[in-house]
Order: C-alpha cells, then sequence, then structure tokens
C-alpha cells in the first residue's frame, strides 16, 4: 500500500501566506509580517510547534487558551477519535443519542455540586450565548452582569457580555447588559437588582491578564445572588480540564454555580466541543419546547468519544498532581528570574498551570511576545492588560521541559531589555 501524500507541506511558505492573504484575511498575515514573526504552523507535536519550513521550533505556551492542554496530537485522544471513526458519524441533533448521553452522564458525575444536564455546542460563545439564554428563560429577568476587561467569545450574548473594544466595530449590542470591575464584591452587590438574571464571569480572566480574585470573592457573589435570586453562571472554558490543578477552577473558591460552561480543552485538540453545564431545575426552560434551543453540530457523536478521553486523562489523580508539581517548579522560578531581571519583570500571576507574567509596564507585553518567539517560544499577552503574557504550557510537560521553558523565558527577557533599551 502507497504512503499517503502528507498533509503538510503541499504548498511553501511563501505560497501559504500569498493564499491566506488573497483568500482568509490580508490583515493578519500583514500583523504578522510587520510584528517580524514570519511563521506557518507545520507540524506539531506534544508541546511543540514546528515552522512549515522546518527552520523553527517553538514552545507552545499558549496552547491557544486551553485548547492544547494535553499537548498536540496526544495520542490517547486520536485513538479515541479514530475509533469512533469506524462507527459513528456527526450523528441528528433531533434524535435521542447514546453518545451524547454518556458523555452528559459522565459530566454530571465530575461537575461539582448538583449540576446534572449538558446542552452541547461547538465553540465556547455559543455555549456562552446558551447559558445566557437559559438564565433569562429561567429568572424571566433580562440583565446580565458581567466583568470589565473579560472575555466570552465573539458571538452574540457572549460578545456583549464581553468588553467594549469587540463589541464597538459592529453597532448596537442587545440591551440589558453591564459590566463591573471584576473582584470588586461593592460593585458586584450595587449591580445586581431585580431585574438581574445571571452574573457571568472567568473564573480566572485570561484576557484581563490572568486574575486571581481574592480567595473569599466567589463566596460572597454565591451570597449576593442566593439573596437577589440571581443565577451565577462560571465560565471554566479556559480554566477547566486541570488547567489550575482542580479539574474544575471554580473548586479552588467552594462555591457551586449555577451553570458552568466548558469547552477549548474538552476538544483534546482533536475535534471541537463545547458544553452549557447547570442545575436540574433548570432544565424547565425546554420543557415547554425541547426543541427551542438547537445545535447542529453540537456534540457530534464521533466526537463525544474524544471528549469522554480527555475527561477521563483530566481528572485522574496523577494528571492533576503533576500539574501541582509543575505549577511549583514554574513559581519558584519566577522568583529566580525576578532577580535576573529586577527592572522588567513583576511576577508570575498564578493558580495551578493558569498563569500570567507580570511586566513592568504595559509597553512590554506586546515586546515579550516578539522575544519569546525568537527565542522559540509562543507567548501572547493579555489583549485587555497588555502587561501581563499569557503563560500556559501544557500540561503534559516534565520537569525537563518545564526547566527548558524557564531558561527560554529567562532568555527572552534577556532580549526584550535590550529591544527596550533602544526604543
Amino acid at each position: 500500500m502507497n504512503k499517503s501524500t502528507p498533509l503538510i507541506g503541499r504548498l511553501s511558505a511563501d505560497q501559504v501566506f500569498f493564499s491566506f492573504s488573497q483568500f482568509v484575511s490580508s490583515g493578519k498575515v500583514q500583523f504578522f509580517k510587520q510584528s517580524g514573526i514570519d511563521f506557518v504552523l507545520g507540524k506539531r507535536e506534544g508541546a511543540f510547534l514546528f515552522d512549515l519550513r522546518g527552520e523553527k521550533r517553538l514552545f507552545d505556551c499558549h496552547c491557544n487558551g486551553g485548547v492544547f492542554n494535553l499537548g498536540h496530537r496526544n495520542q490517547e485522544v486520536i485513538s479515541a477519535l479514530q475509533e469512533s471513526l469506524t462507527e459513528l458519524d456527526i450523528g441528528n441533533h433531533h434524535l435521542i443519542s447514546e453518545q451524547r448521553a454518556k458523555l452528559a452522564e459522565r459530566l454530571a458525575e465530575l461537575m461539582p455540586g448538583d449540576i446534572q444536564y449538558t446542552v452541547f455546542g461547538v465553540s465556547g460563545g455559543e455555549a456562552i450565548d446558551l447559558a445566557i439564554k437559559v438564565a433569562r428563560g429561567y429568572t424571566r429577568r433580562d440583565k446580565i452582569v458581567s466583568a470589565k476587561g473579560g472575555y466570552h467569545g465573539h458571538t452574540g450574548f457572549a460578545l456583549a457580555a464581553g468588553d467594549e473594544k469587540y463589541r464597538a466595530p459592529f453597532g448596537p449590542m442587545p440591551p440589558g447588559f453591564m459590566q463591573i470591575p471584576f473582584n470588586d464584591v461593592e460593585a458586584l452587590e450595587k449591580s445586581v437588582d431585580k431585574n438581574t438574571a445571571a452574573v457571568i464571569f472567568e473564573t480566572i480572566p485570561a484576557t484581563l491578564g490572568m486574575v486571581v480574585p481574592d480567595e473569599d470573592y466567589y463566596r460572597k457573589a454565591r451570597e449576593i445572588c442566593d439573596r437577589k435570586g440571581v443565577l451565577m453562571i462560571i465560565d471554566e472554558v479556559q480554566s477547566g480540564f486541570g488547567r489550575t490543578g482542580k479539574l474544575w477552577g471554580i473548586e479552588h473558591f467552594g462555591v457551586v454555580p449555577d451553570i458552568v460552561v466548558i469547552g477549548k480543552g474538552l476538544s483534546g485538540g482533536i475535534y471541537p466541543i463545547s458544553a452549557t453545564c447547570f442545575k436540574p431545575e433548570l432544565e424547565q426552560v425546554f420543557h415547554e419546547d425541547p426543541f427551542i434551543h438547537i445545535s447542529t453540530f453540537g456534540g457530534a457523536e464521533v466526537g463525544c468519544p474524544v471528549a469522554l478521553k480527555v475527561l477521563e486523562i483530566s481528572s485522574e489523580k496523577q494528571f492533576l498532581e503533576n500539574v501541582d508539581r509543575l505549577a511549583k517548579i514554574f513559581k519558584e522560578g519566577f522568583e529566580d528570574l525576578k532577580k535576573n531581571h529586577p527592572h522588567t519583570l513583576i511576577g508570575l500571576r498564578q493558580l495551578g498551570m493558569m498563569m500570567g507574567i507580570e511586566l513592568a509596564d504595559a509597553r512590554l507585553g506586546q515586546v515579550f511576545s516578539k522575544a519569546a518567539f525568537d527565542q522559540g517560544m509562543l507567548a501572547v499577552f493579555a489583549y485587555n492588560d497588555p502587561h501581563v503574557v499569557q503563560f500556559l504550557p501544557p500540561l503534559i510537560i516534565d520537569e525537563k521541559l518545564a526547566g527548558e521553558i524557564l531558561q527560554t523565558t529567562d532568555r527572552a527577557l534577556f532580549q526584550l531589555e535590550k529591544m527596550i533599551a533602544v526604543m
């Protein structure tokens, strides 16, 4: 049997840049070329990304916001998809599904508290949209309170709940959305009123700069919601699946939300899937018309075994213990890095392996991203707080790779200091 023609490398890097500019996004091509990031994604494996030309290798410390928690092309996840493809296809969202039932039951077992029901989607934004629909449908109220500088996706209600800069170019948003400072109990108390359906927060707001809230913030938020009959929606799209050292980031804060939204990592980087998980009483929203919300590709049957494998790996005790070990290595490593770079590095914002490199001022985030690229690491600055760089290595690395990533970060900081000296 002849070996199939490889999919990677059929075009040269120059041809890819040209075609991407002509048919996908001229703006992205211009941005990357002006930034000096002349990189076309080719081979990818484990913790690494390789340029199509074969000339550059990057540590992936962005992981597409947690999509690649288990690394690129995780073989256990790939095997789950290959086995699935021997029997399954997308399925039909109108029909009862064994695969969706099994996956939803497992999620109910792993979710905090009494969260029991799941509706599947394809993207995090789609799942956020549904969470807000459920909250409004259940409470018969309109107002949604979210965090300034937060990010929940680029679709309808998710966009309205996010930061102004993502909404402004597209005209008026739906009414009823209000943003308040994150981690501010007094502001939350004042904002929640008799017309509030829900508050929605990312457990750790990544685009806001990996802000770790006060230990009692969510407990106080839960009390406010309970007292005023308001639902609590927690966005775990980036913080879920062991990223923080617990399966769900909200577990660190000892509260049970009414709705939890997950995505990104649930895919294993192999098959897109997201989920809106909620308490049993909220399911009544769908009683009168169970087809009031549908997602043609949400919870595609062929992808459900992939998600089950992700949950199996991510919930293992040994896996979570490894995340804690890695987190300690990075915490100690950045304490040493601060000594080497006292004028540029403030420190590390961290909950487990959900981390942000805090730099001295806002001009440094973008410069660090470029310096990191030059030194062999992909790390993207937080768009809503550019003095912080999102730092999300895969959760499957070992201590040796963690050490190499810290060395790469050290070199990137030295390069950053040289670059700003001539700015």
